[in-house]
């Protein structure tokens, strides 16, 4: 049986882990002690590192690490990492038959140009391109790679999990309501996340299904964000832009 734990690391970020009770995957480890500290804990091997981008916190702790395990470690092929790794691009598949998953490889520029995602029949290990209720800053790529991602991302089948690697869901919901106020599964999200956060649990994962409902990064043709957004136009991109700009200064 797969496992999934949520590992705090700095402010807001979450390692991602995934084992089976004796083999054990990170996504993005920023920092390896939190990791190391697990990993003793449970006896676990770790076996394979996956990153989507290469900021400091998602890649901060892979050489230490790697001093402890000979983990195999996958990053974007559409830049380079000065640790030992495979490079990996758009449709690559990634069996590791330590844990019994295959992950496809999904490319989605925007927050960084080169950024991927991981995806499973059943989940998405999406980095910092999707949030839950957001979505990352444009830092390299354009507001029209972005959004090209996100779209593609809104393609997925309703019932996948997302585990993006920020606890960011309380704030973007009060954002999101700037932009929805009467959006009545936004409000029960709140309700919800507020539950959540009280008794220190994480407001992850998140599924396609709830962010198309909730999260207005992906509902950009609303008729109630088009009007907040006070964007010059109705045109999906423009709106985009208009509310990733509001965001950034909320």
């Amino acid at each position: 049986m797969l496992h999934i734990h949520p590992i705090p690391a700095f402010d807001n970020n979450y390692i991602w882990l995934l084992h089976n009770e004796s083999d054990a995957v990170v996504v993005d480890p920023g920092d390896a002690v939190p990791v190391l500290k697990f990993l003793d804990e449970r006896k676990l091997n770790l076996s394979a590192i996956l990153i989507t981008h290469h900021h400091a916190d998602h890649i901060g702790g892979v050489r230490t690490l790697l001093q402890q395990y000979s983990a195999q470690v996958y990053a974007p092929g559409y830049e380079q990492y000065t640790f030992a790794h495979k490079a990996v691009i758009e449709g690559d598949k990634i069996k590791l038959t330590s844990i019994g998953q295959t992950f496809t490889v999904v490319w989605l520029p925007g927050h960084t140009s080169a950024h991927i995602a991981y995806l499973t029949q059943t989940a998405l290990f999406c980095g910092d391109v999707l949030f839950s209720v957001g979505c990352g800053r444009v830092r390299e790529g354009s507001h029209a790679q972005m959004l090209t991602s996100l779209n593609r991302l809104k393609a997925l089948r309703s019932d996948i999990e997302v585990y993006c690697t920020h606890e960011y869901t309380a704030k973007n919901i009060a954002f999101a309501l700037t932009l929805e106020p009467d959006n009545q599964d936004l409000i029960e999200r709140k309700n919800a996340v507020e539950q959540l956060r009280s008794i220190g649990k994480p407001s992850l994962p998140s599924t396609i299904g709830l962010e198309l409902r909730t999260n207005p990064f992906l509902r950009c043709q609303q008729p109630h964000i088009i009007k907040n957004s006070h964007a010059s136009s109705a045109d999906e991109l423009t709106v985009f832009s208009a509310i990733r700009e509001l965001r950034n200064h909320y």
